[in-house]
């Protein structure tokens, strides 16, 4: 286990669920890859941890070219290039614009998406080292 910040591993950005169900190895990230993971998660997710006291789920980290289209994700997602993480307040709506309002004032993001699919939602959060757009897109039927 690799330990990327005080609570949060590699491992966790690796997981998936439909990985090892499709039989896909999602355990190589490149070495850029890692270092994108690391800046994500020192720039956004561990201070968003640390601010909100709580634990954030990553429901989706890292995911190689064979799992993002397993997944359906965007061609060219940034999770690809470990730039992305989806993470989950377990359907916490008051959870969810909690951390949507600490990473908007920290204002150290690339993309903030509150996303939904079915009755579960999730908030995407990317980071990126050269260039934060500090774009956010509410995808769900909450208003902010």
């Amino acid at each position: 286990m690799i330990r990327i910040s005080t609570n949060f591993t590699l491992d966790e950005f690796l997981a998936s669920d439909t990985a090892r169900r499709e039989g896909i190895d999602n355990t190589s990230p490149s070495i850029t890859a890692i270092v994108n993971l690391t800046m994500l998660v020192a720039r956004v997710l561990q201070p968003l941890r640390n601010l909100m006291k709580l634990p954030v789920r990553v429901t989706s980290g890292y995911r190689c070219a064979t799992l993002n289209k397993a997944v359906g994700g965007a061609y060219g997602s940034q999770h690809m290039t470990g730039q992305a993480a989806d993470i989950s307040f377990a359907n916490n709506e008051g959870l969810e614009r909690k951390a949507i309002e600490l990473i908007r004032v920290m204002n150290e993001y690339d993309q903030l998406i509150w996303e939904q699919k079915g009755d579960t939602r999730w908030l995407h959060v990317s980071y990126n080292a050269l260039h934060n757009r500090k774009q956010f897109i509410n995808k769900t039927n909450k208003t902010l």
